[in-house]
């Protein structure tokens, strides 16, 4: 006998002269059964039979819930309010075809499909192409009147579109962009004009950063005479990590290998033939054993690398060197066991030791300035300056940190701030331009060939619009214009001669 069928005879078996309990049910019981009949949690005829109420009395509770959510999904009148009037104008329209493509990164056939289904008006693409073209003008004009005379440190790389190389330059502070160029070469002679076009336009900067592209460093020879070329280290950090991946991967491999010739081993031995792979186990033995040191100095003179020698938290640059030419000579002598994997990082930290540790000397001289400044000795400085390179977790760093603290005295704190200053301004890698490389692809892939009117119309929008997300509170809601200049600018439509629609002017 089923479920439902005793709940039946329950209800059969009750007296007769019981009165009904559904009109003394509560609102909320009324509810919550309602929501059991349609949540199906259980048979409506058991529902009946432990609340004492009809099946007809629940599927009527049911059908007054199915009525309740109903209206409440329902279409409200509201969404068909008009909210306001938006006037469509030409000249609307062309705004609109500028703004689909820069702020939403559309292509030109994407353009084409708003305006036909959202708007109901047909364009061609040579129509597209002359509106967006239409705005360069204005667009390079603002470029060229931008005073660079505010770039304190010019950060250069090169790019590629399919064959074509992209030329560019940022500032590192504010990340406007000074230099977006589509070039046939990108020899010395290339980037010096660019250079020498800029330096017109005030650009002088202390330094720039690079990496060990010959034309680049070339050109800013030629047209910088004066100005010293910084080596990047993000490219170099990446190789590093490449190099311990593939030594980590190659001690992996041989442990698997090494593994595997044991099970066969084991098999042999049962059918009493294991001497005939004791000679392979043993090689396979030690070449694990030989990888897996290998893996463990590579990762140790990375971990050098990247935490003490070209760390902004490191000791001071004589000391950085001599750790710098160690380690180039261990992996000297490591070389022969991975040669493939540790012959480029190691010839490239032979050739880049002074461009690498550039940054040192400059944040040497900012700490010995601090000292002065402060009357405290360079020591001290320099052990405060080690001490933000400790984690906040770490007892070591409060026990350091207190040990500073009582020399320091009253003045702890002011030093402790200038300090952490110095080093938020003393960049040692191209990550900003970096950053500015990937947001350019999000354009790039959408054109098989950059022209150099759509470049200067994009570095334009770049270098105008706000940004949106940023972890430098003191950038948010403003374009790198306003950051290198600290003046306020119109909107970027308004300076392309545009009328961005406004509610408020509407309403009035």
């Amino acid at each position: 006998m089923n479920q439902t069928q005793t709940c039946a005879r329950t209800i059969e078996a009750a007296p007769s002269n019981m009165s009904s309990p559904a009109s003394q049910l509560a609102p909320d019981q009324r509810k919550e059964l309602a929501i059991n009949v349609l949540g199906r949690t259980e048979p409506v005829t058991c529902l009946a039979q432990q609340h004492q109420v009809s099946r007809k009395f629940l599927y009527q509770q049911a059908h007054k819930a199915e009525q309740a959510l109903d209206t409440a999904f329902a279409e409200s009148p509201h969404d068909q309010k008009v909210l306001f009037y938006l006037p469509i104008t030409t000249a609307w329209i062309r705004m609109c075809v500028v703004a689909l493509v820069l702020i939403c990164r559309s292509s030109y056939r994407g353009v084409i499909e708003f305006l036909r289904d959202m708007l109901d008006v047909k364009m061609s693409i040579g129509t597209v192409h002359n509106i967006v073209h239409g705005a360069v003008p204005r667009a390079q004009a603002v470029n060229q009147a931008q005073d660079l005379s505010n770039v304190r440190i010019g950060v250069h790389d090169e790019l590629f579109q399919g064959s074509t190389p992209v030329l560019a330059g940022t500032d590192h502070d504010s990340g406007y962009c000074y230099l977006l160029s589509g070039e046939a070469h990108r020899d010395a002679d290339t980037w010096g004009i660019h250079l020498l076009d800029l330096h017109e336009q005030g650009l002088n900067p202390e330094h720039t950063i690079a990496d060990q592209a010959k034309g680049l460093r070339a050109g800013q020879d030629i047209a910088m005479p004066g100005v010293a070329c910084h080596g990047d280290c993000f490219h170099l950090f990446h190789k590093v990590e490449q190099m311990v991946t593939g030594v980590d991967r190659r001690a992996t491999g041989c442990t698997s290998t090494r593994e595997q010739v044991e099970r066969k081993m084991a098999r042999a031995k049962q059918k009493g033939r294991g001497n005939t792979l004791s000679k392979k186990l043993a090689l396979a033995r030690a070449a694990e054993e030989n990888s897996l040191h290998l893996a463990q100095d590579v990762r140790v003179l990375a971990d050098w690398l990247h935490d003490d020698i070209l760390s902004l938290t490191g000791p001071e640059l004589a000391t950085r060197r001599e750790l710098y030419d160690f380690v180039v000579e261990e992996l000297r002598r490591l070389e022969p066991l991975c040669p493939h994997r540790l012959r480029p990082v190691r010839r490239a930290l032979q050739n880049q030791r002074d461009d690498l540790l550039a940054f040192v000397a400059v944040l040497d001289d900012k700490l010995a300035a601090i000292s002065d400044r402060y009357e405290v000795s360079p020591h001290l400085v320099h052990a405060l300056c080690e001490l933000f390179g400790f984690s906040e977790d770490s007892p070591l760093r409060w026990q350091r940190e207190d040990t500073l603290r009582q020399r320091l005295t009253w003045k702890f704190f002011d030093v402790q701030h200038a300090v952490s200053e110095a080093m938020s301004t003393t960049p040692r890698t191209s990550s900003v331009i970096e950053n500015f490389n990937s947001r350019l692809r999000n354009y790039f892939f959408l054109r098989k060939h950059l022209g150099t009117p759509y470049l200067d119309l994009l570095r334009f929008f770049l270098n105008h619009r706000p940004f949106l997300h940023t972890t430098r509170l003191e950038r948010m809601g403003k374009s790198p214009a306003e950051l290198l200049t600290g003046q306020h600018h119109a909107h970027w439509l308004e300076l392309l001669g545009f009328s961005p629609f406004r509610r408020d002017a509407v309403t009035a």
